[in-house]
């Protein structure tokens, strides 16, 4: 007998779908979208639907293993929790006492549940200043900007659908960027609004736009201050807004004389005409709210890219208001940082790597290359240990080829995954996670979203899999610092929750747990900056050293940094997301991979037929820092001076003796680690420089 029940997605991307569960004798048999849940309105993308899958899958670890051959040989012994456990305390505690703990570094992927908090905690108490996580290339340029200027993120009201809408490097039909998925733009499909698509791709959004506008990537900085020009010499701006909210007007004015439009037009290969109608159009349509995404944080211009597009929306008038972009709540929970301990064991900003990128340092992120840059240099002090969860650097971090000499070198690793992936495979310890459906947890807790939901444990883990918090908890009783920790972690979920006046158990009853949605909340207490204002030139940036109006420079590697590297390599790269795979994960799941069998690169087709290639050959993309080799696809939209290449492949039905063929399809064999945002350590992944030829 089959039962069916309610609960959330989470793991398998960023998102927050509700799904209906299907169990069939214990087991999950089928899951699918719940037409009751607002925030999918029952859609499920192909990752969803895998889940099954991926919770039986054959090549699953089940146990932890400790290595007993060379680094990379793939030969593993099986090990109790009690040894595994045994001999991390005893290392980190080695190394803690020999080398202080910013010889040790903690690691994470994208945030999917409460493993960052629990990693927040655990590194403030055990005295661990370093913990690396996606933030520099994910969501923090974009939320730190948005706080610089005005306080806190934003995101389109979609309650009030806005009649004007900018979708800005994401693609919401099959990404799910800042938990708003395909569906939450109905509203404003059947309202009327005006689309504005700024993207150097086609999306599946173009074909309801009215304007589309194709930057060259890694341009849209320059692009924003364009528009801000516009709407500035024709005095488009709200000028009671403007006058009464915010600061600096008269010196972004004075600075944007530094730009022409010509100049502009011809750095971001969008025309000067274009600019001028979609800067004209956001600014006297109201109310107007602008939805970004990912890209925008994978410059080395990533903060100031995003402080020009928070001061577009503040100008024109469009922040705290119905339609506009609303200012971001958490609901009643326990602050993240109570929760993190963050002011009981203040952590110590000078011992942490990458402190020059000041921004990054003070939202207690150490920047993924600044990790990696340490453990081959041993500087500023010695690196001797790392513990990664829920990521596989080796094919998500810039210029791979350091992270894996870094690993290759580290004195010891220790991995947490559901998989052998190729940065596993150079671990001494690997430990089995669970994964959806196999523990209690909150979804999105600390991120301001306006929501969390509850995702229950439905199935028993299989094997001795363990969560990434159990496993943290675990670890803090070993090191003898468990009186900060629990008997067991599932009593933090309740801890977390009290605020709201509900324990877990009614929370999962109660289904999304909402901040109180307000608007015009400035209008009491103004802005939460310094200033209490929207702060278009920012003082306290000044004060930390950085630019306090936003400012674009093109990286070397691109068209306009290095005419001789630009006629060497004549083509920009940069990469989108695969809607069957989220990052790295999932390339052995027999039914995703079905859907997407090899790694795709896409070119128009005037540029293929210069270079001798065709649809379907391989072609090798190579940069100065190597080459791989991938399968072209013919795209008619694409700019012809561009490629867009996929992101996160490596193969494992390959040998592990190889690490899963994790340097042939690798998108960052190519990128470069170097220049990186002054303020937030981003590397620039998109808009480099690139030549293309047919494979052998």
């Amino acid at each position: 007998m089959s039962d069916k029940i309610k609960a959330f997605c989470g793991r398998m991307c960023a998102g927050s779908c509700g799904v209906l569960v299907t169990l069939d004798q214990g087991k999950v048999a089928k899951v699918e979208g719940d037409p009751d849940c607002p925030l999918n309105l029952g859609t499920l993308c192909p990752k969803g639907l895998a889940i099954p899958e991926l919770l039986y899958h054959p090549n699953r670890l089940l146990y932890p293993l400790k290595r007993v051959g060379n680094k990379g040989e793939g030969k593993w012994q099986r090990i109790s929790w009690s040894e595994a456990l045994t001999s991390i305390s005893d290392r980190l505690k080695s190394f803690k006492q020999q080398f202080g703990g910013e010889s040790i570094l903690l690691m994470l992927g994208a945030p999917k549940g409460l493993e960052l908090a629990f990693t927040q905690r655990f590194a403030n108490v055990f005295g661990i200043p370093n913990v690396i996580s996606s933030g520099d290339v994910c969501h923090m340029p974009r939320d730190q900007a948005a706080t610089f200027t005005f306080g806190g993120p934003s995101f389109p009201d979609f309650d009030h659908p806005p009649r004007c809408l900018i979708v800005w490097g994401s693609n919401p039909q099959t990404t799910h960027e800042g938990a708003i998925s395909a569906p939450r733009f109905r509203p404003a499909y059947t309202k009327g609004t005006k689309f504005i698509v700024i993207d150097p791709r086609k999306t599946a959004l173009v074909s309801r736009a009215d304007i589309w506008l194709k930057p060259r990537p890694g341009s849209d900085g320059l692009l924003a201050l364009g528009m801000l020009k516009v709407i500035i010499d024709k005095k488009l701006y709200d000028a009671e807004f403007v006058a009464k909210w915010t600061i600096g007007l008269d010196q972004l004015q004075a600075h944007l004389k530094n730009y022409s439009l010509e100049q502009i037009e011809r750095l971001t290969w969008v025309p000067k005409a274009q600019i001028e109608q979609v800067a004209e159009t956001f600014a006297t349509i109201k109310p107007a709210a602008i939805h970004w995404g990912n890209a925008l944080d994978q410059t080395s211009n990533s903060f100031q890219n995003c402080r020009a597009i928070s001061i577009l929306r503040a100008i024109t008038g469009n922040l705290d208001i119905p339609g506009g972009d609303i200012l971001a709540e958490m609901p009643s929970l326990m602050r993240p940082g109570d929760f993190m301990q963050v002011r009981t064991f203040p952590r110590s900003q000078e011992k942490m790597l990458g402190n020059n990128f000041k921004v990054a340092t003070r939202s207690l992120v150490t920047p993924g290359q600044a990790a990696i840059r340490a453990i081959l240099e041993q500087k500023p002090h010695p690196v001797k240990a790392a513990m990664i969860m829920g990521t596989n650097p080796l094919l998500s971090y810039g210029d791979a080829r350091q992270s894996y000499e870094a690993f290759r070198n580290l004195e010891f690793l220790v991995v947490s995954e559901l998989f052998l992936t190729p940065t596993a495979e150079l671990a001494d310890i690997v430990l089995p996670v669970a994964t959806n459906f196999e523990f209690d947890e909150i979804g999105h807790y600390g991120v301001r979203l306006g929501f969390v939901v509850p995702r229950p444990k439905i199935v028993e883990p299989p094997g001795e899999c363990w969560s990434d918090i159990k496993i943290i908890n675990e670890l803090a009783k070993k090191l003898e610092i468990g009186e900060y920790f629990w008997d067991d972690e599932r009593e933090a979920v309740d801890l977390i929750l009290k605020p709201s006046g509900m324990s877990f158990d009614q929370f999962s009853k109660s289904g999304i747990l909402y901040a109180d949605k307000t608007y015009y909340k400035h209008e009491e207490g103004g802005f939460r900056t310094p200033s209490h204002k929207v702060e278009i030139y920012s003082s306290k940036l000044k004060e930390m050293g950085y630019e306090p109006l936003p400012v674009f420079v093109d990286p070397p590697e691109t068209p306009f940094g290095s005419a001789e590297l630009y006629e060497k390599y004549p083509l920009v790269l940069t990469n989108n997301k695969n809607p069957y795979f989220f990052h790295s994960t999932g390339r052995g799941i027999a039914r995703l991979r079905r859907l997407s069998p090899e790694p795709v690169a896409e070119l128009n087709p005037q540029t293929a037929a210069k270079l001798g290639i065709k649809d379907g050959d391989w072609i090798y993309i190579e940069t100065p820092r190597g080459r791989i080799k991938q399968k072209l696809k013919i795209n008619e939209a694409l700019d012809a001076r561009v490629i867009f290449a996929a992101f996160g492949w490596w193969f494992p039905e390959k040998p592990a003796s190889e690490l899963h063929g994790w340097q042939e399809s690798n998108l960052n064999i190519l990128t470069t680690s170097d220049p990186r945002d002054p303020a937030l350590g981003s590397p620039n992944l998109r808009g480099g420089l690139c030549r293309v030829y047919k494979a052998d």
